[in-house]
């Protein structure tokens, strides 16, 4: 198990997320995953208030009240820590103190829950000031709605810049960190967040693990993506370089007996600060993989060979 920062809290090496709930994944579907992945030991689940609004006929929310029925009929509200995030609903947009707090109270309303465990800044928003945001998470965590903070899709000067405001006032600190991260798109954590997140023992838990989907092998040509309600998504990791760290994958999971997938949340899980990566399974069958990934260890021999394959992949 990894821990949450410096609250003690343990987590369960791997995230599920959920931005598949209520979009590409029925309600029944989401349901027995949900219940898969808490069976075997997980108990961090990730959301946001936005999942699915870029979905046709969907206005934001809708992954969070699917997630909030299982809650309520599950029975198991106990056994999980429930992650949400704010500023990017569309009728919640930003991060003013006022829009914080009617977001919150949103999401807590479709959770159907009285506080959410790990509450995300989303998206950076520059037009308010900082001070006033890091205020409002605050002021959550005093009222009780909120237990942590996190920050998602800072920059590394923006999240020291949090930490200064948050000593300086007095105010709550944040615990974790998500950011995009995998063995596609390394350059931007390893070189500026990790040094913050190593300093301020911050839990980090990468979003796109799967690089939506290209890492698990399933697309070796654009000619894959046609027809893929995610294909936009995969093909802006499509380039020569990023086959080839596929087919070294390839080679390693065949070592291993598992699948393709599992191996990039195994190379995630063996970097710095990573407390657990995030994948989601669209169907349980996909949950196997997920899951396995936890039990992984690879040798230094594999960890350097995707190291070094991986470090040739050009990143937008």
């Amino acid at each position: 198990m990894a821990t949450l920062g410096n609250t003690g809290t343990e987590i369960y090496p791997l995230v599920l997320g959920t931005n598949t709930f209520g979009w590409t994944s029925s309600e029944q579907d989401t349901r027995t995953v949900l219940d898969d992945f808490v069976s075997a030991g997980g108990n961090l689940i990730d959301t946001a208030d936005v999942y699915s609004a870029w979905a046709p006929g969907h206005s934001g929310g809708e992954s969070e009240i699917i997630l909030g029925r299982w809650l309520a009929t599950s029975g198991k509200r106990s056994k999980v820590l429930i992650a949400t995030k704010v500023s990017q609903h569309p009728q919640y947009s930003g991060l003013s103190a006022n829009n914080i707090e009617a977001a919150a109270d949103e999401s807590l309303l479709r959770l159907g829950t009285d506080v959410i465990d790990l509450y995300y800044a989303h998206f950076d928003d520059e037009k308010t000031p900082l001070e006033e945001t890091v205020a409002a998470f605050d002021k959550l965590v005093k009222e009780g709605k909120i237990r942590n903070i996190g920050i998602s899709n800072y920059s590394a000067e923006r999240v020291e810049e949090w930490f200064r405001i948050a000593r300086d006032n007095n105010l709550t600190l944040p615990v974790a960190l998500e950011p995009h991260y995998n063995l596609v798109t390394r350059r931007n954590y390893e070189e500026h967040l990790l040094p913050v997140a190593k300093k301020e023992n911050l839990a980090v838990f990468p979003y796109f693990a799967l690089a939506a989907g290209f890492l698990t092998g399933k697309y070796r040509s654009e000619d894959d993506l046609k027809g893929k309600q995610r294909g936009g998504m995969v093909k802006g990791y499509f380039s020569k370089e990023g086959l080839d760290v596929v087919s070294a994958m390839d080679e390693i999971a065949k070592a291993h007996d598992v699948a393709i997938a599992s191996i990039a949340l195994a190379w995630l899980r063996h970097q710095p600060q990573i407390a657990g990566p995030i994948a989601s399974a669209r169907i349980p069958e996909q949950l196997t993989a997920l899951l396995a990934s936890t039990q992984i260890d690879l040798s230094a021999d594999e960890l350097s060979t995707l190291d070094k394959v991986s470090a040739t992949v050009p990143e937008q």
